[in-house]
């Protein structure tokens, strides 16, 4: 028992240490080439106005869509790597930020609902909910064959419960164990345990899958 609990510390420190260090990259990504490409693709844009030949100002359109192309990709690493908003603005404003990167790169639309008044959580609550979303999202992107996908937060006095659904194609979870394809799974799952919370995850085949994540909430707004 004490050998699983230093083994459990030692994973919980290991994420926080490679959490800042994506922190501190996404921070550089975001102030850094994001913000120059945005500068330059302004710049192309009022050059663009200008030019006379039709064929160089339709290169110059083109030169410009890279461009934004180019932004959207560099934010969408960025919000991969950290959250720029989650301190500041909170895990539901912070997730609304990242499905719009998300729909804009994947094509798959996510309707955000909530029930219950929103309570104040600490980063790493936050953190580790936004993590296990976007997993289950990039799972979606990937398998279900989908062009949309629901979120739902459930918020009570104590608790928080969030349902990542689908309508897809679904999965036999049971030959995924037996086949090695549930690493983002146990991810999700150990992320959970970190923070105090449980994971479930649910599947049938042409029914499409539910990822649900419970966690206690202590009144005040931060985690047990």
């Amino acid at each position: 028992m004490v050998e699983l609990r230093e083994d459990f510390h030692v994973t919980n420190y290991m994420n926080q240490v490679q959490e800042e260090e994506m922190k501190r990259i996404a921070n550089e990504l975001h102030e850094g080439p994001g913000q120059q490409l945005f500068s330059v693709a302004t710049g192309l844009e009022f050059l663009q106005s200008s030019i006379q030949e039709p064929g160089m100002r339709e290169y110059a359109k083109e030169l410009n869509q890279l461009l934004r192309r180019t932004i959207e990709e560099i934010r969408f690493i960025s919000a991969e790597l950290y959250p720029i908003t989650l301190g500041k603005l909170g895990i539901e404003a912070a997730l609304r930020s990242f499905f719009t990167l998300y729909t804009s790169t994947f094509g798959v639309v996510v309707h955000m609902n909530r029930s219950g008044e929103r309570i104040e959580l600490s980063e790493n609550l936050s953190l580790a909910i936004f993590r296990c979303c976007q997993e289950a999202l990039i799972n979606i992107a990937a398998y279900a064959e989908v062009d949309e996908a629901d979120v739902y937060f459930t918020w009570e006095k104590k608790s928080l419960k969030i349902d990542i659904r689908d309508k897809g194609k679904g999965f036999d979870k049971e030959a995924a164990i037996a086949n090695h394809r549930m690493k983002g799974v146990a991810a999700m799952e150990q992320r959970m345990k970190q923070v105090g919370g449980e994971f479930s995850i649910t599947s049938e085949l042409a029914q499409g899958t539910t990822v649900t994540l419970l966690l206690p909430i202590q009144e005040g707004g931060m985690e047990r």
